[in-house]
């Protein structure tokens, strides 16, 4: 019976073809969307669990989240370094974590921070150390696997962020030396390089109070400018404190002892200082609520779709039994009982859904390894290509279902139909 549904299926190339088209369309463009909410929500939750609360310069939040927590954005400044000692000398605070951005190596993000930006993510070394001294620094997994770099290798920064047209200025006079690589941990740090965070300053000639780098060149136009090297005149000062002249850091990731905390620590940061306080977890929702409306739109759009490739389905079928009830009539003389002759033409619908599922699917699959290959932010939110979701196989099953359904009235109706007068008619 296969055999001769796909048989009825060749007899009508184009037809056929378009009704499969058609089914992939849908099936692709509901898989690619199954594939970006799911994985965008998942690795957003990921890279900013354990954060509560991030502070930074003055400015919108959902970017400050995005640059601090999710490094796929620009900084919205720099704050003071003595922002770190206030917070965590605040008995509310479990950690705070202090970054600094400002360049990257060959597009990845070089974060400078401390011991406790491994802690916070739960990193561990793959190979090598820790880093101990400015200018040393630890690779993420994917970093390492892109790069090829490894322990005791050297490597150049380019001045400016991976996402930045014009961050070809190389940094030659200060190279870094790596000295570890990290385990992966399906989080940002797997794309980021670490590294003291002297190691910002030294690079773009920062005086601070450990000794500077052997590497660090004098470059009077850059100070205080680690953090954000395109908004030089952004720098934003703690009001109840002294500010530092010129080192400083971009953003702290910060996170709670008690509940307490999260009722007194962004009123203090955002009534008392020049600094803004951004709840990783409200921004994120809003995030997703945004990105959430459009792909609900699209998901409409996908199923009507499938029902509209069940229809072309139908009504091929439909035509196909009203143009061969003599074939199929000969079928029942030849020996062929009422439900064979019935599940040939059911058969039919199956396999057209079959086809169009199958090749959406991997249509769908492909366009995301294409997507993340040649888009950075995609890349940067980790969305794999080839890791299928238990829906999709629901998703396939419901599409072999519209089809089986497209087919049941003309299988119906040829399972109903009189061979012998059929035949004496023709």
């Amino acid at each position: 019976m296969i055999s001769l549904a796909i048989a009825y299926l060749k007899d009508r190339p184009l037809t056929s073809a378009l009704n499969v088209a058609l089914l992939a369309i849908s099936v692709a463009l509901l898989v690619l969307l199954l594939q970006f909410g799911h994985q965008a929500g998942e690795r957003l939750e990921r890279d900013a669990r354990g954060i509560d609360l991030v502070v930074g310069a003055k400015g919108s939040p959902l970017q400050l989240i995005l640059s601090a927590v999710f490094h796929i954005d620009r900084p919205t400044g720099n704050i003071p370094l003595d922002s770190l000692d206030l917070l965590r000398r605040d008995p509310a605070v479990e950690r705070a974590v202090p970054i600094a951005l400002g360049d990257n190596f060959a597009g990845y993000r070089i974060v400078g921070t401390d011991d406790s930006f491994m802690a916070l993510y739960g990193a561990e070394l793959a190979s090598g150390s820790t880093f101990d001294e400015p200018m040393e620094a630890v690779l993420g997994s994917e970093v390492a696997r892109a790069t090829g770099a490894g322990p005791g290798q050297a490597f150049v920064s380019s001045h400016g962020l991976a996402d930045e047209q014009d961050a070809e200025q190389g940094h030659g006079h200060a190279p870094f030396e790596t000295v570890g690589v990290l385990v992966p941990t399906g989080t940002v740090v797997d794309r980021l390089v670490l590294t003291p965070y002297e190691s910002v300053w030294d690079v773009h000639g920062i005086a601070h109070g450990r000794p500077e780098s052997e590497h660090a060149h004098d470059h009077e136009s850059a100070a205080g400018d680690a953090g954000a090297p395109d908004q030089p005149g952004r720098r934003s000062a703690l009001t109840m404190t002294s500010r530092a002249p010129e080192a400083e850091l971009t953003a702290l990731l910060v996170t709670y002892r008690n509940a307490a905390g999260a009722l007194r620590i962004p009123a203090l940061v955002n009534r008392q200082t020049a600094m803004q306080a951004a709840v990783p977890a409200s921004e994120t929702a809003r995030l997703l609520d945004l990105l959430g409306a459009s792909l609900e739109g699209v998901r409409v759009l996908g199923w009507l779709l499938a029902v509209t490739g069940g229809l072309a389905i139908f009504v091929a079928l439909l035509n196909m039994v009203r143009s061969r009830e003599g074939d199929l009539a000969l079928l029942r003389v030849m020996g062929a009982s009422r439900m064979q002759v019935f599940a040939t033409v059911l058969l039919e619908g199956v396999v057209t859904a079959v086809l169009g599922a199958a090749l959406g699917w991997f249509a769908a699959h492909c366009l995301i390894a294409a997507a993340r290959a040649n888009f950075a932010t995609l890349g940067n939110l980790g969305l794999a290509a080839w890791h299928p979701l238990p829906e999709e196989l629901l998703l396939v099953a419901a599409v072999l279902g519209l089809g089986a359904l497209a087919a049941l009235i003309p299988a119906l109706r040829i399972y109903r139909v009189d061979a012998a007068r059929i035949l004496a008619r023709s």
